[in-house]
């Protein structure tokens, strides 16, 4: 296992305040501590429909609320909640679990990896997240996502329409990010000088995230100088990925560092190297069966596929999958950010709540994220 390298410095002067623990300068050169954040899922309890009250779903929100606020005292970085419709997940307006708990927390941050914006109108999108914005003073991350097919197709909408407005809904988010009085004229969208209100964000400009599985939308993402997070591929893969997007932003003059950069990660953790196994092997078969009618997905180790057209898509792969005791999930945490350069780690800690997620949820906070917030990456 290769040691983290520590600047005994950078902790002696970060004191106890984890936000502080991510950037220093020694000499002339710029290093990144690894980021650990949640990836909350909030999978729907494996029960019947006829086992499933009112009081069980309260109750997957009351205990996800539990373990939020305990992220914030065991120093995660942040909280990013997915958004899922019509089928495994209570979480169809991650905003509104953004809202919950904003008061009730101080420093950790939440964001949203991402919002399908193709279900949305764009405008309505940069108001709420302006609110969010004061709600959690000055804590909010922007995730967007284009969506998945199996929900898209609900609704009658394809990936091709789907894609399409993504493309122009990106282009009126980066305009009303910066400036709340836009004009557009698209193919779906039309209006001139629209005053958003609210109309001032607290942060200058909130931190920009897109979630892609291509090297295409990586270099689009680099076009618009938003940070980028994906999952899925190989560590081979994701690098390719990576690289994809630093080569476009140095065409456009934007730096990026591992800071720009997350992967995100099933991971189990146990005191029983065995049992975190085992869990994992579970875990991998249960997302195999949730993306089986994805046709973007091959359960398969290949090249990176590109362009978001029939046909293309991306890979399932082991990597996507961490488990073993804290230190060993901790030394594979470390060498896959080290090996794409990714200075964020998202931690999907179980999909549903529930004793073994909670004890997963402490232990990971307790022996890992210490041992990632000291890791060097860059």
């Amino acid at each position: 296992m290769r040691e983290p390298c520590v600047s005994v410095d950078a902790r002696s002067t970060a004191g106890s305040d984890p936000s502080r623990i991510n950037q220093y300068t020694r000499g002339q050169e710029d290093y990144v501590l690894i980021k650990p954040w949640i990836f909350e899922f909030l999978q729907i309890p494996n029960l019947s429909e006829a086992d499933i009250s009112p009081e069980t779903i309260s109750a997957v929100f009351d205990e996800g609320f539990k373990l939020w606020l305990e992220a914030e005292k065991l120093g995660f970085e942040g909280i990013f909640f997915s958004e899922h419709h019509f089928g495994l997940s209570y979480s169809p307006s991650p905003n509104l679990l953004i809202a919950a708990i904003a008061r009730h927390t101080t420093r950790l941050r939440l964001g949203t990896m991402g919002l399908v914006v193709p279900f949305y109108e764009p405008w309505r999108i940069v108001e709420e997240l302006t609110m969010l914005d004061h709600l959690t003073n000055g804590r909010i991350e922007v995730g967007f996502a284009a969506g998945v097919p199996q929900e898209l197709s609900r609704l009658g909408v394809g990936m091709e329409e789907a894609r399409e407005r993504f493309n122009e809904a990106l282009e009126i988010l980066d305009a009303a990010l910066e400036r709340h009085a836009i004009e557009h004229k698209g193919k779906y969208w039309k209006f001139d000088n629209l005053n958003l209100l609210p109309n001032k964000f607290l942060q200058s400009s909130p931190p920009k995230w897109t979630t892609v599985i291509s090297a295409t939308s990586a270099r689009k993402s680099a076009q618009r100088q938003s940070k980028i997070c994906t999952g899925f591929h190989s560590v081979v893969d994701v690098k390719e990925l990576f690289d994809a997007y630093r080569d476009e932003s140095a065409k456009f003059g934007f730096a990026v560092g591992p800071d720009q950069i997350a992967i995100r990660r099933n991971v189990c953790v146990s005191r029983d190297e065995a049992e975190a196994r085992e869990e994992s092997r579970a875990a991998k078969a249960a997302v195999l069966k949730v993306v089986a009618g994805d046709p973007r997905v091959a359960a398969r180790t290949s090249s990176l596929l590109d362009a978001p057209k029939a046909g293309s898509g991306f890979t399932l792969h082991d990597d996507d999958y961490i488990a073993g005791t804290s230190a060993q999930v901790a030394e594979q945490i470390i060498e896959q950010c080290r090996a794409c350069g990714a200075g964020h780690f998202l931690s999907i800690l179980g999909r549903s709540l529930g004793p073994r997620h909670r004890e997963n949820f402490i232990l990971f906070g307790e022996e890992v994220v210490p041992r990632l917030r000291r890791a060097q990456v860059g």
